[in-house]
């Protein structure tokens, strides 16, 4: 037996004061899914819409559209929609955590516990050297 190994397993861990409800489980599942979805659509159109109106100038790569070979199908811009959507993508998900952290502190648990001690007031004094 190794010097950082326990010498007896058979104790099963501890098991947590609090579970979590299945439907978050599904929520976030669903989240997911749909998120990505959403965001190629959403770069699909918004670029659709930039060769329409010009808004900002895309580089030729990302604009050439790009031929499937099993299917014979060609997508219009193709890795400009990959690109555009990654960023609505991560745009997303930092609003949902911006919107949960807020709901959060506002309907969280309180700050301290019964057990904590409370917190220090005033500054204290100075030091002098």
């Amino acid at each position: 037996m190794g010097k950082y190994q326990r010498l007896s397993r058979s104790a099963p861990p501890p098991r947590r004061p609090w579970t979590i409800h299945p439907i978050w489980r599904g929520i976030g599942c669903l989240m997911l899914l749909i998120g990505p979805i959403v965001a190629v659509a959403a770069a699909h159109i918004l670029l659709d819409m930039n060769l329409e109106r010009a808004w900002f100038a895309v580089p030729r790569e990302f604009a050439a559209p790009y031929t499937l070979p099993e299917a014979n199908y060609t997508v219009t811009h193709f890795f400009g929609d990959l690109l555009v959507a990654g960023v609505f993508l991560l745009i997303g998900f930092a609003l949902i955590m911006i919107v949960y952290s807020i709901i959060y502190s506002i309907m969280g648990p309180p700050r301290y516990g019964p057990l904590d001690a409370p917190p220090v007031s005033g500054r204290g004094r100075s030091l002098r050297r």
